[in-house]
């Protein structure tokens, strides 16, 4: 299975999330990320990708892991993956349009859960509660229908490189 990053900026009541208009998730509200490179470490994957995708820039001591999932695509076994999330407080720039994700803040009690994937209405309020989440989700047929799901607030994720 493949690791991948996800990263969510909060300030104040509201969350930033990425129109996802191209690829994997074309089409979901999502968090920035995405695949970590060879010799990268997961924290800097993650900042990169926030970088390329919103042109904010984080520094890697500045997030917060948050989750450590899971994601099985029986269907699409090449979709398997590890996600390690986190969450920022702080950044510098302004969120701006890129050719992968258009950028929008909302209430954080105004998620749009019903456009992003299914998974994340169930861990993602833990998260935003200030709790830190171990997760697994399996897809059924149609890549969209979570068909299993295991979900454990921990009090401590572990060191991410």
């Amino acid at each position: 299975m493949q690791d991948a990053t996800l990263v969510f900026l909060l300030k104040e009541n509201q969350i930033l999330l990425g129109y996802k208009k191209q690829r994997f998730g074309a089409g979901k509200w999502n968090g920035f990320g995405g695949k970590i490179e060879d010799g990268e470490s997961i924290a800097s994957a993650a900042a990169r990708e926030l970088r390329e995708e919103s042109s904010v820039i984080v520094a890697p001591d500045d997030l917060i892991l948050v989750a450590r999932i899971e994601f099985f695509f029986p269907a699409k076994p090449e979709w398997d993956q590890i996600v390690h999330a986190f969450i920022a407080r702080h950044w510098i720039g302004e969120p701006t349009e890129s050719d992968e994700m258009r950028p929008q803040w909302f209430d954080t009690n105004a998620i749009p859960y019903a456009t992003m994937w299914a998974d994340d209405q169930h861990w993602l309020p833990r998260v935003l509660r200030g709790a830190r989440v171990n997760a697994k989700f399996t897809f059924g047929a149609d890549n969209e229908t979570i068909t299993d799901a295991e979900i454990q607030e921990r009090s401590n994720l572990g060191e991410v490189e």
